[in-house]
């Protein structure tokens, strides 16, 4: 898969998410505490756009009335449901065993090593199906003058 320059780091807070179209794909490219990670930008369950999520943490409990609150910032919650992620790995907390957001690979590298190249042009296949008439409305090529 290719790499895609899709934002500065700072452009995207601490704390704050961006959604990019990379690919035909809404991708969400989220900053946790200065990392970044990326998931496809819709919830599982309806769809949502995770991107306009709320940053939460993580609450466990033993028992009934003691919980436990971890992680924080590291969830998502889904703007429409409320159904929770984790950003670092798609992982569902409502229904784990079965629900999941595609996660993709973020790396941060320096605008100087991008700069650097090597820049190859995506190229495609072509093929001429036909021959065509073409026209050209531009002036004429002026005739040299006589010696």
């Amino acid at each position: 898969m290719a790499k895609h320059v899709v934002a500065r780091t700072g452009e995207i807070a601490p704390g704050s998410a961006r959604s990019v179209r990379v690919g035909g794909r809404d991708i969400a490219v989220f900053n946790v505490k200065g990392e970044f990670f990326a998931l496809l930008d819709r919830c599982p369950h309806e769809g949502a756009p995770l991107s306009c999520g709320q940053f939460t943490s993580l609450v466990e409990a033993d028992r009934p009335g003691q919980y436990r609150v971890s992680r924080q910032g590291e969830m998502l919650r889904c703007p429409w449901h409320g159904w929770e992620f984790d950003i670092r790995t798609g992982q569902s907390y409502c229904d784990p065993q079965k629900m999941r957001v595609r996660s993709y690979q973020v790396t941060v590298e320096p605008g100087e090593a991008l700069a650097k190249g090597p820049f190859v042009a995506e190229t495609f296949p072509v093929q001429v199906e036909d021959d065509y008439v073409v026209l050209d409305l531009s002036p004429p090529p002026r005739p040299a003058p006589a010696l």
